[in-house]
């Protein structure tokens, strides 16, 4: 009997085991459904985008990287003509260094037409904004391989630019910036004051965080001078940040970091002698350390350096020349707002060199002006009541100016093209058909252009075309093959529409719905928040594994949906904009709360009780803000490497849309979340790296310390020495998701509920 039993619970036990190894089965292969695995755990979902892509200064064809036949981990770059003749320029084979068997690997390339050289970067290494590595020189024509800076240290050099002739390479080493004559080898070292403190050619972390500067060195269009700026440090506050993980003993990091009302790095500019000699100073207006020079760079006149000088509280900008000669500098034209207003990281010339491009919001929208050298006389090239995103083109041989804008939908992004006489309307040029985002890459003869192309929940495309009629010429990234995977993907309804949350105020939201949403009952809300000027979440694009993983929730019995708020970065006019000035973080958790409330009573199947909120960065000061202000709305927030006091980030950024400490004590103290932690009522999760050098880790621990002093229970996630982008190290981006997406099932649960 006891046999019989035993045999029959063998008999059991192996069926059940059947069934569960079928259920395994199923949940694996089943490609509707998504899991943090097949996001995070695999590339399965990856979409491809183009290599580095440089086109010709002829406009003949550009040079990309791509694979080598008989090594695919080393790159040939290889040149296209726009009708798609093919040919390998520098292949793999020849970059094998004196010694070596194996080519170097190539990390990113340039080159000087006509010379047909080309400075290639290997052995390259992220250090904050900074990429070091080793640069070699590739000669097309005489097939000369070498590398620069050999005597210096190896993987060091950074910045490394080519002269125009060129004949010669600047680049900076240790703070110092060096010109190696490519010819002869002879290397000059052209500053010798840099150090820890000194930036000669390079930027300090908040310069290269705020303004997106990287290289500091400007060539002469003649080759015979170098333009530089130097920022001296020395009185700007030094920020550390312990590495307890990568050795026996803790490893401080140290950099300079001025967050709001400190020192600021004071900065100058300098030209000298690509052979060395006295810097001669240009004479800037002002305190060096209460100004910035966002841009600068040589016009087409002998000698004639123009550059941009914006005051510290930034609502003041100052397109200047400066005489490289004498060091005496001309005011040419000022920008100024009752806010901010942002510096342009490149002008575009008309007229040649006659006159330059600017963006101003003068009268009331992001608008193209032209600014004449001569006469200062200022024409507004685009009139009319919508914004200017971006220039990508100046055809001015066919009078045309190219613009991103969306004067009709501020959620998608196309291509318009303006008559340069300011006269008419924008054109659209983007198909009408293909709503979404777009992004182009001119030609410089605006003749050609790379366009890329993607919607909502639609992977991006990248083609070749013809700017004229937008002809596509050749598909270079489809991403078909991941297209057919998301379109197999069990999805619910996903749309975009507007909520109206009193005063006439509108604002953009889009929500993705459960694959089998029942509208006769109740579901859970995650709001997906940003919220800060910078930038805004409500757009039609593509947004990779962040849609994935919000697609997992719906199909997990989530609703997910976002909302921008007044301040939020869309093309909507400068009051929208510049409404949240010296109240970030204050007037938007206000229009996040408004929002949620008019949903709850527009949509009757969301769940008002199940209500959650998660962002990143400014978005994780946005969920402290929700959870911490509107406790009666929002019943959980996950707040990822969260700004938890406007003082603790950085001075450019806080400053541009608070103003200083100093002058705006209130809107500051209102604006951090910190100053309301004690009304913490919800579930909150918070998740931060302990090696962010972006927004500290300082900052959850002060936030820390404040809902311990009242005694408020939160769940904490640090990611020892990991980035802002928690991504560093093995299993992370899975292990954050993985984190994130337990807390949330946990804390506000799952599926409808009957009303």
């Amino acid at each position: 009997m006891i046999k019989k039993l035993i045999k029959w619970s063998v008999f059991i036990t192996n069926i059940f085991l059947i069934f569960l190894n079928l259920e395994a089965a199923n949940t694996s292969t089943d490609e509707s459904r998504l899991s943090i695995d097949r996001i995070f755990a695999s590339a399965e979902f990856s979409a491809q985008s183009l290599n580095q892509v440089i086109w010709l200064p002829d406009s003949s064809g550009y040079l990309t990287l791509e694979n080598n036949e008989s090594s695919p981990s080393l790159k040939d770059i290889v040149s296209y003509s726009p009708e798609g003749k093919r040919e390998i320029i520098v292949p793999a084979e020849s970059l094998i260094p004196v010694g070596e068997s194996r080519p170097i690997k190539i990390d990113g390339f340039s080159v000087s037409y006509p010379k047909k050289r080309f400075l290639i970067l290997s052995n390259s290494r992220r250090v904050f904004h900074k990429t070091f590595g080793d640069y070699w020189l590739y000669d097309g024509g005489s097939k000369e391989f070498k590398k620069l800076g050999s005597k210096l240290e190896p993987g060091s050099l950074t910045v490394a630019t080519f002269s125009p002739d060129g004949e010669k390479v600047a680049y900076v080493y240790k703070n110092n910036v060096y010109v190696e004559n490519l010819s002869t080898s002879r290397l000059v070292q052209i500053t010798a004051d840099g150090s820890e403190d000194i930036f000669n050619g390079n930027f300090d972390y908040v310069y290269e965080e705020e303004l997106f500067l990287r290289s500091g060195i400007r060539w002469s269009p003649d080759s015979r001078y170098i333009a530089y700026w130097q920022l001296d440090a020395t009185q700007e506050p030094l920020f550390q940040m312990i590495n307890n993980t990568a050795a026996l003993y803790p490893q401080v990091v140290s950099f300079k970091y001025a967050k709001p009302g400190q020192p600021n790095a004071a900065c100058r500019l300098g030209v000298v002698s690509a052979e060395g000699g006295e810097t001669l100073w240009l004479k800037l207006p002002g305190e060096p350390d209460e100004n910035y020079v966002p841009q600068m760079d040589w016009t087409s006149l002998p000698g004639l350096i123009i550059f941009q000088y914006l005051n510290r509280q930034q609502n003041k900008i100052t397109v200047m020349t400066g005489d490289s000669k004498t060091g005496e500098v001309t005011p040419i034209f000022t920008d100024s707002d009752e806010a901010w207003v942002e510096p342009i990281p490149e002008l575009r010339w008309l007229k040649p060199g006659k006159e330059f491009l600017w963006v101003s919001e003068r009268d009331g929208w992001r608008h193209i002006y032209a600014v004449s050298l001569a006469d200062k006389k200022v024409r507004l090239l685009t009139p009319g009541g919508y914004d200017v995103e971006e220039v990508v083109g100046v055809d001015e041989k066919r009078g045309f100016l190219y613009v991103i804008a969306s004067p009709q939908n501020p959620t998608q992004r196309c291509l318009y093209k303006v008559s340069l006489d300011g006269r008419g309307r924008p054109e659209l040029v983007s198909p009408e058909e293909q709503t979404g985002t777009h992004s182009y890459q001119f030609s410089r003869d605006c003749q050609w252009a790379f366009h890329t192309y993607s919607r909502f929940g639609v992977p991006p495309v990248t083609e070749l075309i013809k700017v004229n009629g937008h002809q596509t010429k050749r598909v270079l990234v489809e991403n078909a093959s991941l297209k057919n995977k998301i379109d197999r993907l069990e999805k619910g309804q996903a749309s975009f529409f507007r909520i109206d949350i009193g005063k006439g105020v509108l604002l953009d939201a889009w929500a993705m719905l459960p694959p089998d949403f029942d509208a006769a009952k109740k579901y859970p809300v995650l709001f997906y928040v940003y919220g800060e000027p910078w930038g805004s979440t409500v757009v039609d694009s593509w947004s990779g594994s962040r849609y994935l993983w919000h697609l997992m929730l719906t199909q997990q019995g989530y609703i997910v949906m976002s909302v921008d708020n007044r301040g939020a970065r869309v093309p909507r006019g400068r009051a929208w904009r510049k409404s949240i000035y010296k109240q970030v973080g204050i007037l938007a958790s206000s229009d996040q709360a408004r929002a949620v409330q008019e949903i709850c009573a527009r949509f009757n199947y969301v769940d008002a009780a199940r209500i959650g909120v998660w962002g990143w960065s400014g978005g994780g000061a946005m969920t402290l803000n929700a959870i911490f202000r509107y406790p009666e709305i929002y019943s959980l927030g996950m707040a990822v490497a969260p700004v938890t006091d406007q003082r603790l980030y950085d001075s450019i950024y806080q400053e541009r849309y608070m103003s200083l400490p100093q002058d705006n004590p209130e809107g500051y103290k209102n604006g951090s979340p910190l100053t309301f932690a004690h009304q913490l009522k919800g579930h909150l999760l918070i998740a931060h790296g302990t090696g962010d050098d972006n927004v500290h880790y300082q900052n959850t621990e002060v936030l820390i310390n404040e809902l311990v002093r009242h005694n408020k229970l939160f769940t904490l996630m640090s990611y020892p020495n990991r980035t802002h982008a928690i991504s560093e190290g093995e299993n992370t981006t899975r292990h954050l998701y993985s984190v994130l997406t337990d807390y949330l099932k946990r804390n506000l649960p799952a599926g409808p509920t009957p009303k």
